[in-house]
Order: structure tokens, then sequence, then C-alpha cells
């Protein structure tokens, strides 16, 4: 050992040196990126942030409703996907034998008038005889959404209508994506079902497989005519229809808002296949589609939009609109009417015997610019607003660089863009009129090569566009990012907020990011100002709000869409000495090793909020941002802390 004195020393010393080379190193880094926030806490100069500020935006688009949020596994259960005539395309339903031992066809033979298509089994072979059918049976199966989830000890509720020329024994099986597992199984046997019939039974699964299949079959030779195929989990959202998880997702948002039914699927691209409301609703069987009380379920205020009589193709001219105006104002009567109304009768008669608090209304999507929107829309205001005074109307017409040319409580505004682009629109409410209609950013993402399929860099550039919005409450009254939710078998359109297929789902980074401005709603914005700030990559914003054991906290928020290492130096005015406390206080920081990192199916969490507890608070104190981030800092207050500074007054306290 004493032979190597000399080597250790040496050694000894290099370690000495590099460790102080290193510290050096690090210092300078933390120096070289300081920037300094004040924010003053006295709530004088402060303003109360909309309850309806942060929202979301529920489209059918992506397979976000059928086949996602709405829990009903079967897949075009009444044939109609290829329209009312015949032949139609009956997908993805697929046939079990061949032409020896079953013909399916489809024809117009429905009871119900507005779905008159109807599947059609004529049956070849039989349980004896010459032609016997092959083991197991034919017929029809159907694999759901890309498969169906069927869970062990789960039961699922099948409603089926069926007609035949004589007595039916068909076997109503779940099972494995091939059709060998038998996943739950029973038999619909009947005498008589001359005239249609409708039946109804449970089936509870002895095993799991989230690529399941409905199945249809019989051994008996005849003619069967099936239609609307309906199977759902008895465990849905409230009995009201949702499949659990994915609503889950959305009321962990605890969205101010919800807007619906669309963006694009309002329009359509003709106005014969614009959405009509009138459409969705009575029985199922007799309609095309329904999704239920989700903005009462999320205790989201509703914003309704409705078409105007433009779609992406043409467009009804404003002498001609006069008829399309009864259809929305007996829509708002469904809505809001009492029972005894004509429309509010029937949403009672379908279980809803109190109104609606709609309270917002949208007069078509995108369609300022088109030839005929502005004469229809100013027809559609005046009979709105004379007949719902307090109902808020909101324009497709832009106003946030310039007053708009007709009447509007609220206007329409629509983001998609790179991420610098949505990073530097944070400014873009700055100077809005204060005195006119509000901003609705009711459509915001990045979009392009920066998003990926979520990425960490468009979640931080909504972010601070986010934060610019907070920090212009005064002019933006609501906000909500687009699209929701995407199956990933059918992404027609990318990003999406929630990624989902039969059996699971990941909330994208941004959707993680929103988490960060559910208590913005109805809290209170206070002045804050960043300086030292010279290449624009750090927003912040500071509100105060309180949890639901009524504690109060004063947040801040900071965007670093740069990839430096940044210490705020944070002062806090406003606030009696000591009144922050260290219990209670914590920092949320979303950000990962790499801007571009996603969320998947592997790896659901790989970017999603961390939270930890912060020891040194007070009025003056520093905090590392790390690159790439968004971060939260959560102070608990005493609230009979704050000092209120009147102009000419001594200070006071706030309780």
């Amino acid at each position: 050992m004493g032979t190597n004195t000399p080597f250790r020393s040496v050694l000894l010393f290099f370690f000495i040196v590099l460790s102080a080379f290193c510290k050096s190193c690090a210092i300078e880094v933390e120096a070289n990126q300081t920037i300094a926030l004040f924010v003053n806490a006295s709530e004088v100069s402060a303003k109360t942030i909309p309850e309806t500020l942060f929202g979301i935006f529920f489209e059918e688009i992506n397979h976000a409703g059928a086949g996602g949020l709405w829990a009903e596994l079967v897949s075009n259960r009444g044939f109609e996907a290829g329209g009312p005539n015949i032949p139609s395309n009956i997908d993805p339903w697929s046939v079990i034998g061949n032409e020896s031992s079953l013909i399916v066809s489809t024809d117009r033979s429905s009871r119900f008038e507005r779905n008159k298509i109807a599947l059609r089994m004529d049956v070849l072979c039989d349980h004896d005889g010459a032609n016997m059918c092959p083991a197991g049976g034919v017929g029809i199966y159907n694999p759901g959404f890309w498969g169906m989830n069927i869970e062990q000890g789960k039961t699922y509720k099948l409603v089926l209508y069926a007609r035949s020329l004589g007595p039916i024994d068909v076997s109503v099986s779940l099972t494995g994506s091939n059709g060998s597992q038998t996943l739950a199984t029973t038999n619909i046997v009947a005498s008589d079902v001359s005239n249609w019939t409708k039946f109804e039974v449970t089936l509870q699964a002895k095993g799991t497989d989230p690529n399941s299949r409905l199945q249809l079959t019989t051994i008996r030779k005849g003619v069967i005519w099936f239609d609307q195929v309906s199977l759902m989990p008895t465990d849905t959202y409230k009995g009201h229809g949702f499949r659990n998880d994915l609503f889950d997702m959305l009321k962990k948002l605890k969205p101010g808002f919800i807007r619906f039914p669309g963006g694009c699927f309002v329009e359509g691209e003709w106005l014969r296949n614009a959405f009509r409301w009138k459409e969705t609703i009575g029985p199922w069987e007799e309609r095309p589609g329904h999704f239920g009380d989700l903005a009462e379920d999320l205790g989201a205020a509703p914003v309704w939009v409705f078409n105007n009589g433009v779609s992406h193709n043409d467009q009804v001219d404003t002498s001609a609109i006069a008829p399309f105006i009864p259809e929305i104002l007996d829509g708002i009567e469904f809505a809001r009417g009492d029972a005894k109304t004509k429309w509010g009768s029937v949403r009672a008669a379908m279980g809803h015997p109190e109104p609606f608090d709609l309270k917002y209304v949208a007069v078509g999507n995108e369609d300022c610019g088109k030839k005929n929107y502005v004469g229809n829309y100013l027809k559609f205001y005046a009979a709105i607003k004379n007949a719902y005074p307090d109902i808020k109307i909101i324009s497709n017409c832009d106003g946030s660089s310039g007053p708009l040319d007709h009447p509007a409580d609220m206007y329409d505004y629509h983001i998609y863009s790179s991420a610098n682009s949505v990073f530097a629109t944070a400014q873009k409410f700055d100077k809005a009129s204060r005195s006119g209609p509000k901003a609705f950013v009711s459509e915001y993402a990045v979009t392009g090569n920066d998003a990926g399929k979520g990425s960490l860099l468009a979640a931080l550039a909504e972010a601070g566009f986010l934060i610019g919005l907070e920090k212009n409450c005064d002019a933006v009254e609501m906000a909500s990012y687009a699209p929701l939710f995407v199956n990933t078998n059918d992404r027609t359109w990318n990003p999406d907020a929630i990624v989902f297929d039969s059996s699971q789902m990941y909330g994208t980074p941004s959707y993680w990011m929103q988490h960060f401005f559910i208590e913005s709603n109805g809290a209170t914005l206070l002045s804050s100002t960043l300086q030292a700030n010279p290449s624009n990559s750090l927003i912040a914003s500071a509100i105060t709000w309180k949890d639901t054991e009524d504690k109060k906290y004063l947040r801040i928020k900071v965007v670093n869409f740069g990839s430096d290492t940044v210490k705020l130096q944070i002062s806090i005015d406003g606030l009696e000495p000591n009144s922050i406390q260290a219990s209670g206080s914590r920092k949320t920081e979303l950000t990962s090793a790499n801007v571009m990192d996603e969320n998947s199916f592997g790896v659901p969490d790989k970017i999603t909020p961390i939270k930890n507890g912060v020891d040194d608070v007070g009025e003056d104190m520093d905090i590392v941002l790390s690159p790439h981030s968004l971060t939260s800092l959560d102070l608990l207050i005493n609230s009979k802390n704050i000092r209120i500074v009147g102009s000419g007054s001594a200070d006071k306290a706030s309780y």
C-alpha cells in the first residue's frame, strides 16, 4: 500500500480540481439564467377569473363517442352504415358459415320508420338431415369497435329485435377474437316471432378478452331477420351509458363548460347530413345516436353549437333561412322549457323533468367569411334574444383585433399551429377590447411535426398560451382543447388529449397540462411581472384559490419553454410576514428528458405531473425551473394575512 502513496496523492488532487471545476460549471449555468418574478398578492388590483374559463370540447371525431365514451359495444347495431338504401353495408358484421349453409342480405323491412334497414339470414342447413349445420351453427358476428372489451365477472345487457317465418333457437355468445373461446352464452328460443319481437338477455362473462366479439348463431333451418342489436356493460357511469374509465378522465379535469356537438360535425359536408338535434331524441332504436347527460354529469355549463344553414359545401341564402330558426328555438325549449311546454314535455318524458341550465349557444362553426353567415347569424341572434334575452350568443367571427360589425356576447377564436407560434400567441389578447364581446377560444392545439402523437413540446406551448389567456381573463371567457378523444384505431385527427382502445387509455401531456389550470376557474388573478427574460422563453401567472377544505393557496405557474435551467427569484408583496406555510406547500412539475417525449399504452405515465413538498418558502424565495418544463408552486397561506393596499389609505387585513 505504501508504495502507491504518490499516485494516490496525484489522484486525490485530480478529483479535487475536477470537483471544483464541475461545481463552478453548475453555478455558472444556474447564474446564467436568473429571472425575477414579482407578484402583488394584494387583491385591490386583482381580477376575478370566470368560473367557465377552462372547459372541454366534445365532438364526434376519431370515434370519440361511438366506440369511445359511449359504452355501446356493437358497431353498426342497426345495419344502417350503408345508408337507407339496399343492399346496405353491414360492416363490421361478418358471416359465420358459407353459401351452402347461409345467405346474409339486407332489406327494408324494419319496424322502425327512421331506420328501415334490417338484416336477413336465410339459413339453409339444419340440425339433422342431409345438410347439417356445422358444429357451433351458422350466423353472424360483430367485433365491435376494433374488439369488445369483455371482463370476467362483469355483466352485459343484450337487446335485439328479431322476426322469423317459424320458430327460432338462436345462440347468443360472447367469444374470443377468433370465436373459439366462449366467454358467455345463452339462448333465445321462441315459437312465434312472426312480428318483430324485442328480446333482452343478460350475459355474465366467465373470462376476459379485450378483443372479444358477439355471435348470433343457429342450427335451425329457416329465415330470421335481426335489427337494432345492442350490447352494453351494465356498470356504465350512473347508468347513463358512459364508459367509466374515459368519463373519469373527463371528470378529473373539472371542466367549467362543455362545448358540443362540434365542430365540423355540426356543419356536415352537405346540409342534408348536417347535425339535427331532433334526430337524437326518442327511443334509441329510432334515432342515429345518443350520448346522454354528459354536461350535467360533469357539472359543466353546456355550450350548444348549432347549424346556421351553412355546411362545408352548400348554404342557405338569408332570404330563405326563416324555416331553420324554429328548429333552434325548439331546441332551446327542449333544454330550458318547463315540463308543460311542447318540447320541455318531451324532455320530461325522457326522464329529465327539470330544465337544463343552457346559457350559451354558438351560431355555427368556422363559418365567418362565408357568403351568408353574417346575414343568417343576425336572423338567429334576433330570434333567440327575443325569446331568451339572457342567453349568451357566440359569433364565429374573430373580434380580437377589431370590433365586430354585428352584435354578439362572445366571439369564437381557433388556433392550430406550431409550438413556437402557439407559445407566442400568449400575448394575442393583451390589447383586445375589454368593453366588447369576450373571446371564446373553443379550439386550440399544437399540430404538425411539433405535436407528434402528443408531445411534451406541444403541451408546454399550449400551457404558455393558456397562461396568456388566464392573464387576459377580463377579455377571454372560455377556452377548450381540441380534439378531446381519439380511438387509436381511427386517428382521423392528430394529436388529441386522451388516447384509448377497447380496454385501456392514457392522457397525452396536453391532457395533463390542463390539470394545472383546474383551480383557475373562479379563482383570483394576481398581478405578476417577469423581469430579465431576454429570450422570452418564460411566461408566468399567479392566482389565489381555495381547496375543498377552504384552505387558501397562492399558485404560481411558470412555463420554461427554453432549453436552459432557470433560477426563478420570486418576490411576493402584499402578504404579512411569515404568512406562507411550508407545511402544505408543494411544487408540481411536468417535464421529461426529451422535449418530443410522449406517453403511450406501454408507458402511459412517462409524462405526468410530479408533486414534491417545498421547504424553503417565504415572500422572497428561489426555485429552479427545469429546461422545457411547466411548474406550479402552490404556497399555503394564512388567508387573514393578505394586505389590501388602497389608494391613500392604510393597509388592512382581508378576511
